[in-house]
């Protein structure tokens, strides 16, 4: 069994950035991609709000320039996932989709959280065109438009504040009649003058043309009555699942199931394994953030290996 100072899983700017501090370190580390490289990015069109690129850059060409700086510095990559680990004892056991097993003495756990999404039909494939999941990082193109936002809960409401910002019109669309949100959160959103509830609503249908999504069509489950609205932007603010399964509560988590970090360190309980980006953020969940946690880790691992 390959035995390694350090294995990266996961990737995306967090675990990218946590592999070039690690190999200009000199700890060689073995970056296991998982089933999406590069992470939620590479779904993104327009990155306008990291830092260096005064206009703009594609969300896939800014994790191809983070892969290619780290392969500049000898970071190794390994496209499969990981299944399973055991934590029980160092040095770490990784167990990978493909059959490779590797042992580990650090560990930086880097695997995100997952949007998630109504499943309904066409709607991946709109992403970056009218369907998104994070308004801080989109709601700026949506400058003086009308927008739709799925969900009941903080996040809707804190995502729909934030779209008032540029939106002309922000709906929030609940299969409710009553919001499950904090009550300072309901408020800010009742008392917003831009936002609107549709109240025991779903959305049934997303509509679209060659630019993009035009309209949605909602079901009123109450009455059963369908009815098109129109529409250049739907959000999804139900949530996030944070990718940690092959874990197997080896690992503290929150009550969502995202990992605690220690302090103001990326530690978790477990002496030598380190978590960054958004699979222990679930409130800024942005690129820079996550890539700053990368650095973080990159750095307690190369400690915690000194010492």
């Amino acid at each position: 069994m390959e035995k390694r100072k350090l294995i990266i899983v996961g990737s995306g700017p967090a675990g990218y950035t946590a592999a070039l501090y690690a190999s200009r370190a000199d700890l060689a580390p073995l970056v296991i991609e998982g089933h999406e490289p590069g992470g939620q990015l590479t779904t993104t069109t327009d990155v306008d709000n990291f830092p260096g690129f005064p206009e703009g850059i594609m969300g896939p060409e800014l994790m191809a320039n983070m892969k290619k700086q780290t392969v500049r510095f000898g970071t190794e990559y390994l496209q499969t996932h990981v299944t399973s680990v055991d934590l029980s004892k160092r040095p770490f056991k990784v167990v990978c989709e493909n059959g490779d097993e590797f042992e580990a003495e650090t560990l930086i756990i880097s695997t995100g959280a997952s949007a998630k999404y109504l499943g309904l039909k066409d709607e991946k494939e709109l992403i970056g065109k009218g369907v998104s999941a994070c308004a801080t990082c989109d709601g700026f193109f949506y400058r003086d438009q009308i927008v739709h936002i799925v969900g009941g809960g903080d996040t809707a409401m804190e995502e729909a504040t934030f779209l008032t910002k540029f939106a002309k019109k922000v709906y929030i669309v609940h299969r409710r009649d009553t919001l499950r949100a904090s009550k300072p959160m309901q408020e800010r959103a009742f008392n917003n003058e831009k936002i609107e509830m549709v109240w025991d609503t779903a959305v049934t249908e997303i509509i679209h043309d060659q630019t993009g999504v035009t309209a949605i069509k909602v079901e009123n489950l109450k009455t059963g009555e369908v009815t098109e609205r129109a529409t250049t932007g739907l959000f999804m603010g139900i949530g996030h699942t944070p990718n940690t399964g092959f874990l197997n509560d080896q690992i503290t988590t929150d009550e969502h199931g995202f990992i605690i970090t220690q302090g103001q360190h990326p530690d978790t309980n477990i002496p030598g394994v380190f978590a960054c980006g958004d699979v222990q953020d679930s409130y800024y969940r942005q690129a820079i953030s996550a890539a700053g946690s990368g650095c973080q880790a990159a750095m307690r691992a190369e400690k915690f290996l000194e010492d």
